[in-house]
């Protein structure tokens, strides 16, 4: 038995419920299920779902009504829920839960995180590049003191090989050479693992399509969903699946299997 983590963007978690998440999320025996865009307030989860699969939930939600939002759902209780990272302008999004379990033998987190989508404005686009600028330090700052896996929708793709239409997506906001950039010196100098990546080195593979046209029909689609982890954990993945039997919103769902227990 080791850790199987689940991450998914919902897209809006009572519509997710309504397309039959909870059901689903009980059949996937994960260990931890990080999910974002929750797109609700605390008194729309409590009662139903701030619990799934028998698991409660930990939660960052926005002050804006109706969006954003992260959480993840775990059996394990942390010894330490860290909500937000940059005390500003980000943290009033709901865009980072950490969960820590930290003993003498070791520091671990999980995190899920929700980084900003550029593509509605010029104006979300420089949010984006700000939000990139502050959690990078933050990261590195994390990585110097615990292992981490972050779950999340990062909203960069980061190679051609993750999206249908590289080509002409190379001037739209999460493929554009300066979030490339920023994937490339994460992966690299940052010393983090993009661990899909090191277990599936394929084409097509997707866990998000547009609502426009038939792209979820022909598989149009981008790899903007990650599991990132320092190398130890990264090194401990054995299975990856991107579950696409079903949907519950406009990304799949990225499951990872690693041989640890919490």
């Amino acid at each position: 038995m080791g850790f199987r983590l689940l991450s998914i963007n919902l897209n809006g978690i009572r519509s997710a419920a309504s397309k039959g998440l909870q059901q689903w999320a009980e059949s996937t025996a994960a260990d931890c299920i990080g999910v974002q865009e929750v797109k609700a307030q605390a008194e729309q989860l409590s009662g139903g779902l701030d619990t799934l699969a028998g698991m409660p939930g930990y939660f960052h939600l926005a002050e804006k009504k109706g969006y954003s939002g992260v959480g993840l759902y775990l059996r394990r209780e942390p010894s330490d829920v860290i909500r937000g990272f940059d005390g500003g302008e980000f943290d009033a999004e709901g865009r980072w839960v950490e969960l820590r379990f930290d003993t003498p033998a070791r520091k671990l987190s999980l995190i899920s995180a929700y980084f900003p989508s550029g593509s509605s404005s010029e104006e979300r686009q420089q949010a984006k590049f700000r939000f990139l600028d502050r959690v990078y330090p933050h990261l590195q700052r994390l990585r110097a003191e615990r292992e981490f896996i972050l779950v999340g929708d990062i909203n960069i793709a980061h190679q051609a090989i993750d999206l249908k239409n590289w080509r002409s997506n190379q001037k739209n906001s999460g493929f554009t050479p300066e979030e490339r950039a920023w994937m490339t010196k994460l992966l690299t100098e940052g010393g983090l693992v993009d661990v899909f990546r090191t277990l599936n080195p394929h084409p097509d593979q997707y866990t998000w399509w547009s609502n426009r046209g038939q792209a979820w029909a022909k598989n149009v689609g981008w790899r903007i969903d990650y599991q990132l982890a320092t190398p130890g954990l990264a090194a401990l993945a054995r299975r990856e699946q991107i579950y696409l039997a079903q949907r519950f919103s406009d990304h799949a769902p990225l499951i990872i299997d690693y041989d640890f227990k919490l």
